[in-house]
């Protein structure tokens, strides 16, 4: 079970981290390239509303796997590594974060696009766009601490 465990962990952070990078360096360039702020706004709620059930899907199986993983190795929280709570205290906060993102800048900037408000639903993405930068970067730091740690920590 446990490389069944491993598995779902692996691909969950790859999908969630993966697709925020993406997004963050590949589609959003080119969409503020492309597309006026009407069309960008609708198209960043649409890329948002297929790409957050996948989000959904990592914010559950990352901790339960990552416990699961956890507990079947070491015992217990106290006997884990201590690259081991980096990336649980990380995780936890980028879950945080998007929790957050989800339901207050990204439900207003539905609500703004579905009026047509175009400065309110710029202000929102913009929200998103830093939500997204700060968990993009401890994404990676977690991936290096989970691919690096038991060796350098």
């Amino acid at each position: 079970m446990l490389s069944v465990y491993s598995l779902l962990h692996v691909i969950s952070a790859v999908i969630w981290v993966g697709g925020m990078a993406f997004a963050h360096s590949c589609l959003r360039p080119s969409a503020v390239l492309v597309l006026q702020p009407p069309e960008r706004l609708t198209l960043w709620v649409a890329v948002f509303k297929r790409f957050f059930p996948f989000v959904w899907a990592a914010v559950i199986l990352l901790p339960v796997t990552g416990y699961l993983l956890l507990f079947s190795i070491w015992g217990s929280m106290g006997d884990a590594p201590v690259y081991v709570h980096i990336m649980n205290g990380t995780g936890l906060i980028m879950i945080l974060i998007y929790l957050h993102l989800f339901f207050s800048p990204f439900k207003m900037l539905k609500l703004a696009v579905a009026e047509q408000n175009w400065p309110e639903a710029g202000k929102s993405l913009s929200q998103i766009r830093l939500l997204v930068t700060i968990n993009l970067l401890l994404g990676i730091i977690v991936i290096c601490v989970a691919s690096g740690g038991r060796l350098f920590i």
